[in-house]
């Protein structure tokens, strides 16, 4: 048994440095996967205009438009991929509390989370800046290798064990709650962390990422869940984690105030 721990132990170190290079060995490399989430995000767009809920008219759509426009230059700054992104977005009008981004820089907003949570522009720029990191820092891709040698390990250290259903059960849940979502969190967080300095050099004050999460802790009701069983941190520890690199990107804020 102890071998096991060790084998799953090892292959945990290699989840988090390695990643991205077991996603490409899977043929999950930066320009299939951008390839592919162009294809998507254009579906998106076909039947969004097709359902007529497409916006590119509206007083949110401007804001969150200018918001995008006013970032992406800083984000190609950023980009160390190898690969030039055709950044778009993509504003839909839903009522849900949400945004995310596909490889290569495609970026969808529902109106719903900036007129039900009442946002700044700054507190946009927070969300933007935070999805524009997942695709720079290629946390799908990451999130892919992540999967694989979790599967990896999995099979070689029930296959040596010989466990039963109920065993294999037991595993999978452990390997999800001790490799898989605390990967997750990371990758949010990482995020969180990109988000506020590319928000800052943009020359939209980083305080508001503390009060974004503010607003998203009061909509969800002070409701905090079981962290350790999400995929996302909780949002008192991420504003946490923000404050204590708000230092920094305010320094940045303000010296891109000068300019």
């Amino acid at each position: 048994m102890k071998k096991i721990v060790l084998s799953a132990l090892a292959i945990s170190t290699i989840t988090l440095s390695g990643c991205a290079t077991v996603a490409d060995m899977a043929g999950a490399d930066t320009t299939t996967l951008n390839m592919t989430a162009t294809q998507g995000f254009n579906q998106t767009l076909t039947e969004a205009r097709a359902n007529g809920t497409l916006d590119t008219s509206s007083a949110t759509y401007r804001r969150i438009n200018t918001v995008f426009n006013n970032l992406r230059p800083y984000a190609d700054q950023m980009n160390q991929t190898g690969v030039q992104f055709n950044w778009q977005l993509a504003v839909l009008k839903n009522d849900q509390v949400n945004a995310y981004v596909a490889p290569g820089g495609k970026v969808v907003f529902y109106t719903g989370i900036v007129n039900k949570l009442n946002l700044t522009d700054a507190e946009i720029a927070a969300i933007m800046g935070h999805e524009m990191v997942h695709a720079l820092e290629e946390h799908a891709k990451q999130k892919i290798g992540a999967q694989a040698l979790t599967s990896l390990a999995l099979n070689v250290g029930l296959g040596y064990a010989g466990v039963g259903e109920a065993g294999t059960a037991a595993a999978q849940l452990g390997s999800q709650i001790g490799i898989g979502l605390p990967y997750s969190r990371n990758l949010e967080s990482r995020a969180d962390q990109g988000g506020l300095l590319l928000m800052a050099r943009a020359g939209y004050n980083p305080q508001a990422a503390i009060s974004l999460w503010q607003k998203m802790s009061a909509y969800d009701g002070g409701k905090e869940g079981l962290a350790f069983l999400s995929t996302h941190p909780s949002n008192s520890a991420r504003t946490e984690a923000m404050r204590k690199n708000l230092s920094q990107a305010q320094a940045l804020y303000n010296q891109s105030k000068k300019k």
